[in-house]
C-alpha cells in the first residue's frame, strides 16, 4: 500500500479538486484506491457524495460512518479504533468519509505528541489511530494506493495525518502566498519527520502498527493563473519563475542551482495545470 498526501498550508490552490480528479483517473486505470478525507472541512466528501447521502453519513449526534467515528472510542477512552466504514463511490474508489468533528481531536493529538517520548502506550495508540484506520480500509478494499486530503494548516490533526503518508505532493498557485507557504511548510515537514523518527523508536507495543512518517516530498503541482486579455500576467509569471528555487531550498533543503530553472525544466514540477477559465 502506497500513501500520498496532498498538502499546502495555504488554501485555495486546488488541493481537494486535484485529489478528487486523480481518484477517478486511477479508477479508470483499474487501480483500486482509497480517498481519505482528513480535512475537517470535509470538502472532498462533499465532492464525492450527494446531499441526500450526506444526510445519512452525517446524522445528528452520530459519527459511525466517518473517519472520526473510527477513532472516537480511542479518543474517549472506551476502546481502540473501530472498524472503518468505507463508502463505495465506484468499483475502484472507496472513501473514508470526512467529518467536521475531526477538529475536536486537535487537543488530544497535541497532548499525546510529547508523551511518546516517555514511551506511554496510549500516546502511540492515539497517534497511530488514523494510520491504522487507513490501513484497515485499504485492506478491506484491497487498495494499493491511498490519496490523503488534509486541511490548509500546520495543526496536530494534519501532523497526525501526514505521518501516515509516505509521499507528499504540494499543490501551488503562482503567487506570493504560495511562496511564503513553501518557506513555512518545508521546515515543518522536516521537523515532523525527525520528531516522529525519534518517537517511533520508543514505541513500547510490539504488535502495534505505526506509520513510518516518511513524508518524502514527491514534487509540486502548479495551478496556473487564468489568462485573460484584459489582465496583465507579468506578476504571475514572476512568482512562477521563483517556485523551482524556493521549492528546492525550502522543501528539499538544498541550495538553489547557480542557474535559474524554468518550471518546464524542473524535475520536481509534476504538472502545470491550466486554470479552467483559460480553456474557455
Amino acid at each position: 500500500m502506497k500513501t500520498i498526501a496532498f498538502f499546502n498550508n495555504k488554501g485555495g490552490v486546488g488541493k481537494t479538486s486535484l485529489v478528487y480528479h486523480l481518484a477517478w483517473m486511477y479508477a479508470d486505470m483499474e487501480l483500486p484506491i482509497i480517498a481519505a478525507d482528513l480535512d475537517p472541512q470535509a470538502n472532498l466528501t462533499s465532492m464525492f457524495v450527494d446531499d441526500d447521502r450526506l444526510e445519512v453519513l452525517w446524522p445528528d449526534h452520530s459519527h459511525a460512518k466517518t473517519i472520526f467515528g473510527s477513532i472516537q472510542p480511542l479518543l474517549e477512552g472506551t476502546g481502540d479504533v473501530a472498524s472503518p466504514h468505507v463508502e463505495n463511490i465506484a468499483d475502484n474508489i472507496g472513501l473514508l468519509v470526512g467529518d467536521l468533528a475531526l477538529s475536536a481531536s486537535e487537543d488530544e493529538l497535541t497532548s499525546q505528541w510529547p508523551d511518546c517520548l516517555d514511551r506511554k502506550p496510549r500516546a502511540f495508540r492515539v497517534l497511530s489511530a488514523i494510520w491504522r484506520v487507513i490501513e484497515r480500509a485499504a485492506q478491506e478494499r484491497e487498495a494499493g494506493l491511498v490519496l490523503i486530503d488534509v486541511g490548509p494548516n500546520l495543526g496536530a490533526v494534519n501532523r497526525t495525518a501526514l505521518i501516515s503518508a509516505e509521499h507528499v505532493v504540494i499543490p501551488l498557485a503562482p503567487d506570493l502566498y504560495s511562496l511564503q507557504g513553501l518557506r513555512n511548510l518545508g521546515p515543518t515537514l522536516r521537523r515532523w519527520r525527525q520528531e516522529w523518527s525519534e518517537r517511533r523508536e520508543r514505541n513500547p507495543i510490539n504488535d502495534l502498527s505505526i506509520p513510518s512518517g516518511d513524508m518524502r516530498p514527491a514534487g509540486y503541482v502548479l495551478l496556473q493563473h487564468a489568462v485573460r486579455l484584459d489582465r496583465p500576467v507579468k506578476a504571475y509569471d514572476r512568482w512562477m519563475a521563483r517556485i523551482p528555487a524556493v521549492y528546492r531550498e525550502a522543501v528539499l533543503d538544498k541550495k538553489p542551482g547557480k542557474v535559474a530553472q524554468a518550471i518546464g525544466d524542473d524535475p520536481h514540477c509534476l504538472a502545470a495545470l491550466k486554470h479552467y477559465r483559460s480553456l474557455m
